[in-house]
């Protein structure tokens, strides 16, 4: 993770750091120095400022200001959109204008194979629950786009045999429920 981390700071244009008025200290410290020696612009987000009283706000506020002397430091609340408008303000300000990295019609850089597999995975969860965990895989084997139908196969892998009767469901009806589900949200 820490590789991702290191990566994505080395590229970034601005760098948006975020904790809460709860957190008294920062657990990596050896982050927070990295942070401190950006030569990027830095905005650190202090969320869920509704849920502490002013006083302590100050502190947070005056803390983070003492860490990160060139960041620009705005208390919000994520959850009720407080603030919120001034961060995308200041974002915009930091960031440059460049080509386009796709086609105006490409709205991403993932195979359809990959959304597909991703719209049968989530329809899973919704409906078993926590009956089958987050290791369920969908591998699509095939993918035709024919002029009326788009015709999908796809593996549902799952790590234990006795998941398996969890995703086919009495009389398949969990599998059809999934199936159709995920066929509908495809058409959109």
């Amino acid at each position: 993770m820490m590789g991702y981390v290191n990566a994505s700071i080395q590229d970034a244009d601005v760098l948006i750091f975020v904790t809460e008025p709860r957190e008294t200290d920062m657990n990596h410290k050896e982050t927070l120095e990295r942070i401190q020696k950006l030569e990027i612009p830095v905005i650190c987000l202090i969320n869920k400022m509704d849920l502490t009283d002013q006083e302590k706000l100050g502190e947070r506020l005056a803390y983070w200001k003492e860490k990160l002397p060139n960041a620009k430091i705005f208390p919000i609340s994520a959850l009720h959109g407080f603030s919120i408008d001034g961060v995308w303000d200041e974002i915009r300000a930091n960031i440059p204008e460049s080509p386009p990295y796709f086609e105006k019609d490409q709205i991403s850089d993932r195979p359809m194979r990959f959304f597909i597999s991703e719209i049968i995975r989530e329809k899973i969860f919704i409906h078993t629950k926590k009956e089958v965990p987050y290791a369920c895989q969908v591998e699509v084997e095939e993918y035709i786009e024919e002029e009326d139908i788009l015709r999908i196969r796809a593996l549902i892998i799952v790590e234990r045999d006795s998941q398996k009767g969890i995703i086919i469901g009495k009389g398949g009806d969990m599998l059809k429920r999934v199936g159709r589900e995920a066929r509908k949200e495809m058409e959109r």
